[in-house]
């Protein structure tokens, strides 16, 4: 029986010091990030939910990588190295996922919640997804498990990942060191990942370490003022439809009359701003447009 502990239940102290102690911060100081208060109270919502969500369908996850753990190649145990090993690899792993995330609407209909706030703090880092078990993201994981890493490791590093992204949803911390810079995600590599700005759309994926993008060509630092949000901000604080507008949108599209069965696929496992008719528009062209309203910015990074 391998058992790790619930780093994520042990760090939620430390994630209302923190809160406090930036809320303190920005007060005193009158920079470095803004509180709205329905803002924060929606975000607070969402993570309640994302934590009873949890309860009742984590079942599911842990289920299936237990099933195919009986398949595995090796077994590689729990020492020190294979816990470090499994984090990094695990945080490619999450790369590849979040990708995955901006880039299929499915799976962005549940990760959309994260970016709704157009506020950018550290309860921001709160606002997770009440449905993330119905994108079978969960798949991705399958060549760890099968390679040798228990199911129990994979949660664990898991949770690891997820508390390292938590303090970098703040603007009260402008830039790291330049070799962290260069190594690590930061609140300002992730700051671009929150911009609705043409030039940040869909890039710095990261989870801890930034030199994935680095790799695979989605990096883009941050060298003019982030808008955050969504490309279509939804104006509500209402938790329920910020956990859930992006699945009726997908259901809308879905069901209407007069498309092709294709054309319903398409509005499932397409980038979101996809359409039939061309009608909307998607990230590419939202780039492509503003390189031509601003072709003096045509060739930076993210255009």
């Amino acid at each position: 029986m391998v058992e790790f502990p619930d780093v994520v239940q042990l760090a939620v102290p430390l994630f209302v010091a923190a809160i406090l102690l930036e809320l303190a911060w920005i007060t005193l100081k009158q920079h470095g990030g803004r509180y709205e208060t329905r803002d924060a109270l929606t975000s607070l919502a969402m993570g309640a939910g994302n934590v009873v969500a949890g309860l009742l369908l984590g079942f599911v996850a842990y289920g299936f990588y237990t099933f195919i753990w009986q398949f595995r190649f090796f077994d590689f145990g729990t020492s020190l190295w294979v816990i470090v090993l499994c984090f990094i690899l695990d945080d490619l792993r999450y790369y590849w996922v979040h990708r995955f995330g901006h880039r299929i609407r499915w799976i962005w209909a549940s990760h959309v919640t994260h970016h709704s706030s157009q506020h950018y703090n550290l309860t921001t880092a709160l606002r997770q997804t009440w449905t993330g078990t119905f994108t079978l993201k969960m798949v991705v994981s399958v060549p760890m498990i099968l390679l040798g890493f228990h199911p129990a490791l994979m949660i664990f590093v898991g949770g690891l990942n997820l508390i390292y992204q938590f303090w970098i949803h703040t603007e009260a911390i402008d830039k790291m060191p330049r070799w962290f810079e260069a190594v690590m995600n930061t609140p300002s590599h992730h700051r671009v990942h929150h911009g609705r700005n043409p030039r940040y759309l869909d890039v710095n994926y990261a989870g801890v370490l930034i030199v994935w993008d680095k790799i695979f060509g989605t990096f883009v630092a941050e060298d003019e003022k982030v808008e955050y949000g969504l490309v279509f901000n939804i104006g509500t604080f209402n938790p329920l439809r910020v956990a859930t507008h992006e699945w009726v949108g997908i259901f809308k599209d879905v069901f209407q009359r007069g498309i092709t069965l294709r054309d319903r696929l398409m509005y499932m496992i397409a980038p979101p701003g996809w359409s039939h008719d061309g009608s909307r528009d998607t990230s590419e062209k939202i780039k492509a447009d503003y390189v031509v309203r601003h072709p003096e910015d045509a060739g930076k990074p993210g255009l």
